[in-house]
């Protein structure tokens, strides 16, 4: 057996990534290193299912990668699936750049294809020239240590089988079993970052080490083995700090003052989701600031609320309204509500927020669920006089995130309870109440 085979196969069964028995989605673009792993896996036995974009970026060169796929896989005998992708229009629609439209199509469509088959994993062609150049690319951008470790040989449901070989240990291999593969001719364009420090940069580090690749595969595996150890010791301290309550974390500064390295220990909770080097540092800037600051990733947002960072999903559009009809007794959106007409006699007072108790012959239904807005006013219960919502929140020190998690019932344009706080004394139960409207909130 090729020491190529040896290789991958002592590196499959050391990383526990699949047994002989399964059955695993290889994705192949046609070049040297997806056509060498698709062989060596058929050649070691492994039950494999080959799967094919046409992304249609670069002409007749996308239709060529087609064909010269669709036949060398005919040659295999294996099961084949391809698609046909309108790359530019997706990443259009979707406002994300060519290569991060292509990269979610791609995987989407893997996806796809593996809970169709009912197969194991999706195999990717990524070896460890690509872990070197992915190194170089997050240390330019700021990347904490997680990103200095290089990439994964298990990723959920993808797997990396040749992050033991290099580039050349997969172009001799091609060449001593008479493999032929079809050229991307962007791979040589600099203008691309990756092929900057493929082409370029590593070269040069190579004229000053030419054990540069093997001496910085050496420096991730020592960064891993750091990576590990903080892991399994941080988690303590990061439990402490990052406190979920609800559905929203707080991070409390004044632990994290305590625990030092406030910087690092900001990055690694927050890296995870999405909040860049960058807005990391801008956060750290402002932990000792006013109020209100905001800090944003695609997915989440960062308050900072006093003593505490509020970190939650960006929230939802604040025009939407949701009505509430009489004779219903349950709804899910936009929140759970339970609600139940009763005779006054039935009624057993729950003194909590989440219960509300309010008079039947003053509501106009149907009712109306809808978030605050400026110049809301209601009659705080066990108050007479008008109090402005946004006050009743200064008053109670809501910090800006519950604010916006508020939801308000009303009658008509008339507030009757703002969910989950405070009832409006104009429609509690009277001497004169014969029928009540109970409602209970819950998370």
């Amino acid at each position: 057996m090729l020491l190529m085979e040896e290789k991958v196969k002592r590196f499959i069964a050391e990383q526990n990534l699949f047994e002989k028995s399964d059955k695993i989605i290889v994705g192949i673009s046609g070049g040297s290193d997806s056509v060498a792993l698709l062989s060596v896996l058929c050649r070691l036995g492994y039950q494999c299912v080959a799967a094919h974009c046409n992304f249609h970026l670069r002409g007749a060169e996308s239709d060529r990668d087609e064909t010269f796929v669709t036949d060398f896989v005919k040659s295999l005998d294996i099961p084949f699936y391809k698609i046909d992708f309108d790359t530019k229009k997706y990443a259009e629609e979707k406002k994300l750049s060519i290569e991060m439209a292509a990269r979610e199509l791609r995987y989407n469509w893997f996806a796809e294809i593996k809970e169709k088959e009912r197969a194991h994993c999706i195999a990717i062609a990524h070896h460890s020239d690509d872990v070197v150049e992915t190194f170089l690319i997050n240390l330019t951008r700021g990347s904490g240590i997680h990103g200095l470790t290089g990439i994964k040989p298990v990723n959920g449901d993808v797997v990396r089988p040749f992050l033991c070989v290099s580039r050349s240990d997969i172009l001799s291999y091609m060449e001593k079993e008479g493999l032929s593969f079809v050229e991307d001719s962007t791979n040589k364009d600099t203008i691309y970052v990756r092929n900057k420090f493929r082409n370029v940069i590593i070269p040069l580090f190579e004229t000053i080490n030419p054990a540069f690749r093997e001496s910085l595969l050496q420096t991730m595996g020592n960064l891993q083995s750091a990576e590990q150890f903080i892991t399994d010791n941080m988690r303590a301290t990061l439990a402490d700090i990052m406190v979920q309550d609800g559905d929203w974390w707080s991070i409390h500064i004044d632990r994290l003052h305590e625990a030092g390295n406030e910087k690092f220990l900001l990055f690694e909770m927050l890296q995870s989701y999405g909040f860049t080097p960058s807005v990391v540092n801008d956060i750290y800037d402002g932990l000792d600031g006013i109020s209100g600051k905001q800090y944003f990733s695609e997915n989440y947002r960062i308050q900072k609320d006093r003593s505490r960072l509020i970190l939650s999903q960006k929230s939802e559009k604040l025009d939407e309204f949701y009505t509430l009809e009489e004779g219903s007794s349950k709804i899910s959106v936009p929140l759970n509500l339970t609600f139940e007409q009763k005779p006054v006699s039935e009624i057993v007072i729950h003194k909590d927020k989440n219960h509300c108790y309010l008079d039947m012959s003053r509501l106009k239904f149907p009712l109306t669920i809808r978030k605050w807005k400026d110049g809301d006013l209601f009659v705080p219960f066990g108050m007479k006089g008008k109090k402005k919502v946004s006050d009743y929140f200064v008053d109670n020190h809501f910090s800006l995130y519950q604010k916006e998690q508020t939801w308000l019932l009303l009658s008509g344009d008339e507030i009757v309870w703002l969910i989950g706080e405070r009832s409006d004394d104009r429609y509690r139960i009277r001497k004169d109440t014969t029928s009540v409207l109970e409602l209970y909130y819950f998370k």
